[in-house]
């Protein structure tokens, strides 16, 4: 599993004209949220989602070096297969190595349910729809987690 996390002062997801996840860290007291991109590949499990969630939420790349549960500052999860192209041969990327949809989809979802169990506030895009992603990227920070 791969997640993408950014540091943002605001994101938002949109589905054709529907607005289907955002977060406004500000309205919730917080100077920053994250904006989690989570790849899933083959083999992925529900602990590693788990684990990474805790991760996640932990972290402390917000201000004064605190973490989003330190600051309860909300969160944008927002499913990205492309986290595992594989570009070393040709111009054209492979996704062979993502995993399928009916495999990916439940271990977004177990990640997602894992930050709201931990007291995240979570919004999150649509899978497997083609999404419009606006943020603003503070710092720029910017940082890919395995697990």
């Amino acid at each position: 599993m791969r997640i993408l996390l950014q540091r943002v002062t605001s994101a938002k997801v949109t589905v054709g004209d529907e607005i289907v996840g955002r977060i406004d860290p500000a309205a919730h007291g917080a100077p920053h949220g994250l904006l989690a991109l989570v790849g899933v590949t083959h083999g992925d499990t529900e602990a590693m989602a788990r684990a990474l969630a805790d991760k996640v939420w932990r972290l402390r790349i917000l201000d004064g070096e605190r973490s989003a549960a330190d600051l309860d500052a909300p969160v944008l999860v927002v499913s990205q297969f492309t986290l595992y192209a594989d570009t070393a041969k040709g111009r054209r990327p492979s996704w062979s190595a993502a995993a399928p949809g009916a495999v990916a989809e439940p271990l977004v979802d177990v990640f997602t349910a894992a930050m709201r169990d931990l007291g995240a506030t979570v919004a999150t895009g649509k899978f497997g729809a083609h999404m419009h992603i606006a943020l603003v990227n503070d710092g720029p920070v910017t940082l890919l987690l395995e697990g």
